[in-house]
């Protein structure tokens, strides 16, 4: 799944829009509760350093909430990462270059948006 796809899926699933919060970062898309405004996804565009991943350039990730009894198991996986720049006990970071498939991303993102509907 890439940025695109998962955008599209967030829209059409949440009934919820991407919004460019950040003039300095054009392509961060956050997308929050329409009820309570709280964020459950951010896609980014990041340096591949940031991620401890080698080489240039950036890489598409989104980072999700996730469930703290579960988020040790997940950060295991190729593809998913601690937070990036968010609360590395609740937040991952999953990227979205193949490494992880469209099932298990869709699975993240409704464990993200229900633990933030709150």
């Amino acid at each position: 799944m890439n940025r695109h796809e998962l955008a599209a899926y967030l829209t059409d699933t949440y009934g919820t829009v991407g919004e460019h919060l950040f003039a300095k970062y054009p392509s961060f898309l956050v997308f929050r509760h329409s009820g309570n405004r709280k964020w459950f996804a951010v896609i980014m565009d990041v340096p591949r350093k940031n991620l401890g991943l080698t080489g240039e350039g950036e890489i598409s990730v989104v980072n999700l909430k996730c469930d703290t009894r579960l988020i040790g198991s997940f950060r295991m996986e190729p593809g998913i990462f601690p937070g990036w720049h968010m609360n590395k006990a609740h937040w991952l970071t999953v990227a979205l270059d193949g490494s992880e498939d469209g099932e298990k991303i869709r699975f993240l993102v409704d464990m993200s948006y229900e633990l933030t509907k709150k």
